[in-house]
């Protein structure tokens, strides 16, 4: 699944490409790729006739283009396979073009939603007052977002008494972090994946918050991780991180701090990846 740096790329290669157009006309090739939308495909494609995209906006792994003569917007969910690609006109099909958007202007290219596996999807959605779309209003900020509240979250995990890293996948919480950065993340903060959050230190909070920041800007800064075809940016363009990673996937590899073989294990139908030696499991469970 695409995490925060992820879905940043995708966002800034819309506002770069999409913000400020209007939509000529849209096209829904697939009826599951808006299935969220429950009046339908038609009428998804007829809300978005006319109307004049914002600027993309996200909140952790959730993206929306707001229509800016309403009070709604185009929700995006990527899924495990989609792609919001913008094409030239002329550009051939993908095999798994879902959706098509046009727009009333000479630039010649349009907006292509393309899903592979078809988990993904568009669908439009009232906006609250700050233009949140309102299926998403209980997410939380993201820790790049500038109003994050640092004291606020440490707190909220002290209370929580649960385990640090199903706390930093927990979108109540924090939004934005996926397996494999809070591995990552993790890594860097020499934290277990089921140390206690009730025994996190404000200092200790600090910490792991800072390096969650570090590896997110790392990885934005290379255009995300891209493991297969399936995560792109709009120009179709895979991201770089992978090759940076210090945790996730380095399972039998040395560890880049001490040498010692990276373990992994099963953790909640996903995969942990952490260092024996720097990472000790605690003494105690929550």
């Amino acid at each position: 699944m695409p995490e925060l740096p992820e879905v940043e790329v995708v966002r800034r290669g819309l506002e770069r490409w999409v913000a400020h157009r209007t939509v000529a006309d849209a096209e829904v090739l697939h009826p599951r790729a808006v299935r969220r939308h429950v009046a339908g495909p038609d009428d998804f494609a007829h809300r978005l006739k006319d109307h004049r995209i914002g600027t993309p906006s996200r909140r952790g792994k959730y993206l929306w283009l707001p229509l800016e003569d309403t009070d709604q917007a185009v929700l995006a969910h990527l899924g495990m396979s989609g792609q919001l690609l913008v094409q030239p006109h002329e550009a051939p099909a993908e095999k798994h073009l879902r959706i098509r958007v046009r727009f009333a202007d000479a630039l010649g290219t349009e907006l292509r939603f393309v899903d592979q596996r078809t988990f993904g999807g568009l669908s439009l959605h009232d906006t609250s007052a700050d233009g949140l779309p309102d299926v998403i209003a209980h997410i939380a900020r993201d820790p790049l977002d500038p109003l994050f509240d640092d004291e606020a979250f440490h707190h909220a995990l002290r209370r929580k008494r649960t385990t640090i890293k199903r706390a930093l996948l927990d979108q109540s919480l924090i939004s934005g972090v996926g397996n494999i950065y809070a591995d990552e993340a993790l890594w860097r903060a020499r934290l277990h994946y089921e140390r206690p959050t009730a025994t996190l230190t404000r200092p200790r909070t600090a910490e792991l918050l800072g390096h969650v920041r570090d590896v997110m800007n790392a990885a934005l800064a290379v255009g995300g991780t891209s493991f297969d075809s399936l995560y792109v940016n709009v120009n179709g363009d895979s991201g770089y991180f992978d090759r940076s990673l210090d945790a996730y996937g380095r399972e039998g590899l040395p560890c880049n701090r001490c040498a010692t073989p990276m373990r992994r294990r099963p953790w909640m139908n996903r995969s942990s990846y952490f260092c024996p030696k720097c990472q000790r499991p605690p003494r105690v469970t929550p």
